[in-house]
C-alpha cells in the first residue's frame, strides 16, 4: 500500500508506517486499512497494522477502556512484539487523548508518533482560512467523549483548561453510539444518529470542516456530506471538508518523518 513521490531518505526506501489499533476489533482495523487504501498512496509509503489482542477492549468507550488498552499495547511494544524498530512512524488509531501517543516515543525515539485525534486537529486547522471566523468541529460516538475531547483540544492547542475554547473550534457532538456499533448496529440507525449529530454541529453556521471523531467511522463521509447538503445546500456542502483521522494521521506522520530529516 502506498503512493506519492516523496521518500524518507534511506536510499529511496518507502516510509514505513504502523497503524496501531489499541482495541481488539479486527473489523475496525480492516475498516481503517480500507480507508487508507483509497488514498492511492503508491510506493513511497508502506502501511502495516497492529490490532491489540485480548484482553484489550473491543471498543474504547471511556477512560477505563483507554487505560486497559494502553496496558495491553504497551506491554506488547515493550516486549518487542510490535517490532517498532522496523518502522519510521506509528499512528495510534483511537480517537481520544490516548496515553500511548506520549509513551511510545520513549520506547523508540526514532519513531514519528501521532494519534488520529492530534492529527485531525492539525489537519482541520490547516484547512480553515488563516485569521478567519471559519470553524471546525467533531462528530463522535458516546457522551463521554464530549468533555474528554473538548478538554483534549484545549490541551493540544496549549489553552488554559478552565478558559474558553479556540474561537475556531465549534465543539464536540455525540451520536450516542459506541465505536463498535458502527459495525454491529443496523445501518439505518447508524445513519440516523450520525445525521443528527452532524445537523447539530452545522446549524449554528460557519463550520467549514467536520472531523469524524472515531476510527470506526471510516468510510462514512458520504452520510456527513449528504446531511450537509440538506442544511447548507449543494454548493456549500461540496466545499465542506470531512476529515478522517486515520488518513490525516498517515499524511501527518509522513511529514513528521521528513521534517525530522530536514530540521535536525
Amino acid at each position: 500500500m502506498g503512493g506519492g513521490s516523496s521518500y524518507d531518505g534511506r536510499s529511496g526506501q518507502p516510509t514505513r508506517i504502523l497503524i496501531i489499533n489499541p482495541n481488539s476489533s479486527q473489523e475496525m482495523t480492516k475498516g481503517m486499512l480500507a480507508a487508507v487504501e483509497k488514498m492511492s498512496l503508491g510506493d513511497a509509503i508502506r502501511v502495516s497494522s497492529y490490532t491489540a489482542p485480548d484482553p484489550a477492549p473491543a471498543s474504547i468507550n471511556n477512560g477505563e477502556d483507554i487505560e486497559a488498552s494502553d496496558k495491553v499495547v504497551f506491554a506488547d511494544a515493550d516486549a518487542g512484539k510490535m517490532r517498532l524498530d522496523e518502522y519510521d512512524a506509528a499512528i495510534v488509531a483511537c480517537y481520544s487523548v490516548h496515553t500511548l501517543v506520549t509513551k511510545l516515543p520513549h520506547l523508540s525515539p526514532q519513531l514519528a508518533v501521532t494519534g488520529i485525534f492530534e492529527a485531525s486537529i492539525t489537519t482541520a486547522q490547516l484547512l480553515l482560512r488563516p485569521h478567519s471566523s471559519e470553524k471546525w468541529g467533531i462528530v463522535t460516538t458516546g457522551k463521554f467523549w464530549e468533555d474528554h475531547l473538548s478538554a483534549g483540544v484545549k490541551s493540544f492547542l496549549g489553552l488554559d483548561k478552565e478558559g474558553p475554547n479556540s474561537s475556531n473550534f465549534a465543539g464536540v457532538f455525540s451520536t450516542g453510539l459506541d465505536a463498535g456499533d458502527f459495525h454491529n448496529v443496523p445501518q439505518e440507525e447508524v445513519d440516523a444518529k450520525l445525521r443528527d449529530a452532524t445537523r447539530r454541529l452545522l446549524q449554528p453556521g460557519d463550520v467549514k470542516c467536520i472531523v469524524m471523531g472515531c476510527a470506526g467511522m471510516a468510510g462514512l463521509e458520504d452520510i456527513i456530506r449528504s446531511t450537509a447538503r440538506d442544511i447548507l445546500g449543494p454548493e456549500a456542502a461540496e466545499k465542506l471538508y470531512v476529515v478522517d483521522g486515520v488518513k490525516a494521521g498517515v499524511l501527518q506522520v509522513e511529514q513528521m518523518v521528513r521534517s525530522k530529516q530536514y530540521f535536525t
